[in-house]
C-alpha cells in the first residue's frame, strides 16, 4: 500500500523546527538527506536496500515490499544469492533493484535509500547497522542483534545519536497472542513469579558431517564474507546457514532461538538483564560432527526476585510441557506457557490436610490464529519511520534481550559463573570475561566510534 501522508506531515513539521522526537532525540538529528527528499517527493514509497540475501533477508524484503516499500538495492558477497533474490522479487512484485553489489557501503552511499535491511550473518550485524545510522538511514536488523554485548551497545548509541529507527527482527513482539500472554503475566493472576523457563528443542536440526577446507566458490567474495572475523580457510560447513554453529560468527542455538524466547521472558518480567549466569552442556548428541557450539545446553540466570532457565537441544523435540519451544512463567498460583502456536494457563496446586486443591482457574489454550506477525512487525517498522516513535523491537529492547544469551555463552565458554552489572554493562571483577564484551576486529575493519548520547538525549 502507498505510504500515508503522515510521513510527509511529520518531516515538513520537523524541518520547520517543530519539537518532534525519537525517544528523546531532538528533531534535527532525525532529518537526513533522504528524509528531505521524501518531503520533496510527497508520498513516495519507502526505498529500501537489502544487505544479506539469505533466507531471513529475503523474508524481510518480501514483507517490506508487501507493505508498500520499493526495492532499490541488493547486496550479498555471494552473487548466486543476489541472482536468486532478484529473480524472486521480479516474479512476485515486478520490482528490479537499481543496484546490485557485493559491498554494503555502496548501498549506504545511495542518498535516495531510506532504510536498509541487515540480513547478514551475526558477525556482520553491527558494522552495517552503525554505518547506516551514520548515513541517516533507518534499519531493520535481523536477530540476534549483535555478535557481542559491546557491539549491541554501540548499535544502541548510534541509533540514539543519529535519531534513527532501528527494529530487531523478533517478530513475536508484534504477535497478538504473545502480547495477550504477556499482559496476562503482568496482570498478576499468576501470583508471585519465581521461575521463568525458556527453551528450544529443534528436532529438524541434525548433525553436520566434517568436511575439509577448500577454495571458495568463484561467485563468492570470501574475504568480504569474513569481514571483521578471524582469517580462516574457506569451509562449506562455516558458510551460509551453518555459520550459526561457530563462535566466530554467531552463538549457536543460545543466541539464535534465545533471541526469541528470552525476549518474551524479559518482556513479561520487565527486566533489563540478569545479575549472574552459569551454563553447562556440550556436544552430547553428535560429539564428532563439525559444529563448534553445543548441541545440548542449559543456562541458569540469577535475576532480582526470580530465576530464569534456558534449555536447548538439536535433533530431539520434546521440550518442557511437550513443546519444542516456549516460555513458561511459574507463579505461586499458576503457570502460563506460551509458544508460537498459542498460550494457556495451568493452575498450581496446594495440599492441605491431605487434600490437593487448585489455587486458581486455568485458562484453556488459545491459538495464534492466522495472523502474520512477521508482516505486522515489518509494518510496525515502516509506521515508526513515519512517527519516529520507538518500534516494538526497538534496538535497545533487542540489546537488552540479547545480554542474557551472551552472558550464558560466556559462562559456558569460561566454564564458570559470571556476575553482571546491568547498569554499567560490565562484568563484576572479571577481566577475562570483560575481554569477551567486544570482538577483536580483523583489519582493516573497525567499528566506528559513536559519541554516546548525552543524558538529556538518552532513551
Amino acid at each position: 500500500m502507498t505510504r500515508q501522508p503522515s510521513r510527509r506531515r511529520f518531516l515538513v513539521h520537523s524541518a520547520a523546527g517543530a519539537a518532534a522526537t525519537f525517544g528523546a532525540v531532538s528533531a534535527p538529528a532525525v532529518i537526513s538527506a533522504q528524509s528531505q527528499a521524501r518531503v520533496a517527493g510527497a508520498n513516495r514509497r519507502v526505498r529500501v536496500g537489502l544487505i544479506g540475501c539469505g533466507g531471513m533477508g529475503n523474508g524481510d524484503l518480501r514483507d517490506m515490499l508487501k507493505a508498500g516499500a520499493q526495492l532499490v538495492a541488493l547486496c550479498d558477497v555471494d552473487d548466486r544469492q543476489v541472482s536468486k533474490t532478484a529473480a524472486s522479487m521480479s516474479k512476485q512484485f515486478n520490482q528490479t533493484a537499481e543496484l546490485t553489489t557485493r559491498d554494503f557501503r555502496k548501498v549506504l552511499d545511495r542518498k535516495d535509500i531510506d532504510a536498509v535491511i541487515v540480513g547478514t550473518p551475526d558477525h556482520w550485524h553491527a558494522l552495517p547497522t552503525v554505518m547506516a545510522c551514520q548515513a541517516g538511514k533507518d534499519v531493520y536488523v535481523e536477530k540476534p542483534l549483535a555478535l557481542t554485548i559491546g557491539e549491541g551497545r554501540v548499535m544502541v548509541d548510534a541509533a540514539r545519536t543519529h535519531g534513527r529507527v532501528v527494529q530487531m527482527g523478533t517478530q513475536q513482539r508484534s504477535a497478538k497472542h504473545f502480547t495477550d500472554a504477556v499482559d496476562y503475566v503482568k496482570g498478576g493472576a499468576l501470583g508471585k513469579i519465581r521461575l521463568v523457563k525458556t527453551w528450544a528443542y529443534q528436532d529438524w536440526m541434525g548433525n553436520i558431517p566434517v568436511k575439509p577446507d577448500g577454495p571458495a566458490p568463484a561467485e563468492v567474495d570470501y574475504d568480504m564474507w569474513l569481514g571483521p572475523a578471524k582469517l580462516r580457510p574457506y569451509n562449506e560447513n562455516r558458510f551460509h546457514f551453518n555459520f550459526r554453529w561457530y563462535y566466530d560468527y554467531s552463538g549457536g542455538l543460545m543466541t539464535d532461538w534465545g533471541a526469541h524466547m528470552i525476549d518474551i521472558a524479559n518482556w513479561g518480567m520487565g527486566v533489563k538483564a540478569p545479575k549472574a549466569a552459569v551454563s553447562v552442556g556440550g556436544k552430547f548428541g553428535f560429539p564428532d560432527d563439525a559444529e563448534e557450539t553445543p548441541d545440548t545446553q542449559q543456562a541458569l540466570w540469577e535475576c532480582d526476585g526470580f530465576s530464569m532457565v534456558w534449555e536447548h537441544a538439536t535433533s530431539i523435540g520434546q521440550g518442557p510441557y511437550m513443546r519444542d519451544h516456549g516460555v513458561a512463567f511459574h507463579g505461586n498460583n499458576g503457570v502460563l506457557v506460551v509458544d508460537r502456536g498459542g498460550w494457556e494457563v495451568l493452575p498450581e496446586t496446594e495440599t492441605k490436610s491431605g487434600k490437593k486443591t487448585y489455587r486458581m482457574m486455568g485458562e484453556p489454550r488459545r491459538g495464534a490464529g492466522n495472523e502474520d506477525s512477521h508482516l505486522k512487525h515489518v509494518q510496525d517498522f515502516l509506521d515508526c519511520m513515519d512517527t519516529r516513535k520507538a518500534p516494538r523491537s526497538d534496538v535497545e529492547v533487542g540489546h537488552n534481550s540479547m545480554i542474557a544469551c551472551h552472558l550464558a555463552n560466556i559462562a559456558f565458554r569460561l566454564k564458570r559463573r559470571v556476575q553482571w552489572d546491568a547498569d554499567k554493562e560490565q562484568f563484576v571483577g572479571d577481566e577475562e570475561a570483560q575481554r569477551l564484551l567486544m570482538p577483536q576486529y580483523r583489519a582493516p575493519w573497525v567499528l566506528p566510534k559513536v559519541t554516546k548520547p548525552t543524558s538529556s538525549a538518552a532513551r
